[in-house]
């Protein structure tokens, strides 16, 4: 099939032929299907397309090219071991319990489309929320396995995963389910601020999923959308999303702010659709971008406790990339 330049595909759900953009989040409310990236700093892109149905993504791999480019990493491994260690240091001083630190790499790109990315990353990485995204200035191309929102009328439900491992590892330890929980507590905090009172609840608490090469470590948190909010509200309380931020939030977000030299862009931000009163939105981690600049970055990242080791945490990041980085090529 001949690449459409403007397109968006989600779990079955294909959109093509672009009608209009918009960064207004109440158009939201508009009851027409809308595509959805907001960056991790807010920034807001939605896409409405004139032609949308049920379909595989329709475009495969074969022209997707391998490269021996060496990536690149924002933060190399001594100052993202000072990064973990400041953290810590913020933690002993009662000014955060957890924080989400990431690092974003980048090689060249002399490509045009990720769209051929996309096809060998649905057929080597499936993950449940694997999104494409091209609109004017960037492509997206997302295998998150961790699901943002998903709202069907009234009912909310959000997933956060923290803690991950190696599929041969025996078994998660007291740093990931306290990690888990710690984000559990915020995503609750988060949802009561938007959900009837009462109804916020911990439909299931640090469930083992296995993924492509790793195992993550997941909650649900659900609860019922108080009748008058609009989408513009929910996303607001919402963003961004506890599990790449940290527990305090505020406090967590200054923390990040100071240490990471480089925009996360639309890693860590949320990416998925929106039409009505029903949506599916994941975070948007294990995600490439090309904003056309003749760079591919990707981001990767890992939460920080108290009890976070600087090299362990290191070759987490190391971990989430590595899969990944090899299907895309290049030098790690």
């Amino acid at each position: 099939m001949e690449l459409l330049q403007d397109c968006f595909w989600m779990g079955g759900r294909f959109a093509h032929s672009l009608i209009e953009e918009s960064d207004d989040l109440s158009r939201l409310d508009d009851g027409n299907l809308w595509a959805v990236s907001i960056s991790y700093e807010g920034k807001v892109r939605l896409a409405r397309f004139q032609e949308n149905l049920q379909s595989p993504f329709p475009f495969n791999s074969d022209s997707w090219k391998d490269s021996e480019s060496k990536w690149q990493t924002s933060l190399d491994q001594k100052d993202y071991c000072s990064y973990v260690e400041a953290i810590r240091q913020a933690i002993a001083s009662g000014w955060v319990y957890q924080v989400n630190a990431c690092r974003v790499l980048n090689r060249d790109f002399l490509g045009k489309e990720l769209a051929s990315l996309f096809a060998k990353i649905l057929q080597e990485n499936p993950a449940p929320f694997a999104s494409y995204l091209s609109l004017p200035g960037i492509q997206i191309a997302s295998a998150s396995p961790e699901l943002f929102l998903r709202r069907k009328g009234d009912q909310l439900i959000t997933s956060p995963i923290k803690g991950t491992q190696e599929l041969t590892a025996k078994g998660f330890g007291n740093k990931d389910q306290s990690e888990n929980v710690m984000i559990v507590d915020l995503m609750r905090n988060d949802l009561g601020q938007i959900c009837e009172s009462g109804t916020v609840d911990v439909a299931e608490l640090l469930r083992s999923e296995d993924h492509p090469g790793l195992r993550h470590l997941v909650s649900d948190v659900v609860g019922t959308l108080r009748a008058e909010l609009n989408w513009r509200q929910i996303l607001q309380a919402l963003l961004p999303a506890g599990s790449i931020s940290g527990a305090p939030k505020s406090s967590a977000l200054k923390v990040i702010a100071e240490h990471e030299i480089e925009p996360r862009g639309p890693y860590c931000g949320i990416l998925g659709w929106i039409k009505g009163d029903e949506a599916e939105l994941s975070v948007a981690i294990r995600t490439f971008w090309n904003a056309k600049d003749g760079q591919l970055r990707f981001g990767t990242g890992a939460g920080i406790t108290w009890g976070s080791d600087p090299s362990a945490e290191w070759e987490e990041t190391q971990l989430k990339a590595r899969r990944l980085i090899a299907i895309a090529g290049g030098v790690l």
